[in-house]
């Protein structure tokens, strides 16, 4: 079976949109890292490193230091599915990812979204 197509896409070429969702509702670069940083473990010198390497998604969560255990709190729907139902890892690490700058991006704490 063939892997989805966002299995093989640059992280780089992902974590401006990111930004760019973010910044336009007045939130700021150092909060998407946080959110990165939280669900994944890397840390500043890591994830720049991820971004110069152009690892594509699957590399990019593969390598990550740890999933936060508290990412399986992450409920919602992001692209039309349930976060919490869907059954491929890759996957839902990818969509929990989506979901929270979606959710700092429509104002939501960051106590909240970091599940504290």
């Amino acid at each position: 079976m063939e892997k989805p197509r966002i299995f093989t896409m640059s992280f780089s070429s992902i974590y401006p949109l990111y930004l760019q969702k973010a910044e336009k509702r007045g939130r700021t670069q150092k909060e998407v890292n946080e959110i990165i940083f939280w669900l994944t473990g890397y840390d500043e010198k890591s994830l720049q490193q991820q971004i110069i390497d152009k690892v594509d998604l699957e590399t990019f969560f593969k390598q990550a230091p740890h999933i936060n255990p508290n990412a399986s709190l992450i409920k919602g729907v992001i692209c039309g599915y349930r976060v919490e139902e869907i059954e491929d890892e890759l996957m839902r690490q990818i969509r929990y990812l989506d979901k929270l700058i979606d959710e700092l991006a429509k104002g939501k704490a960051m106590q909240k979204i970091l599940r504290e």
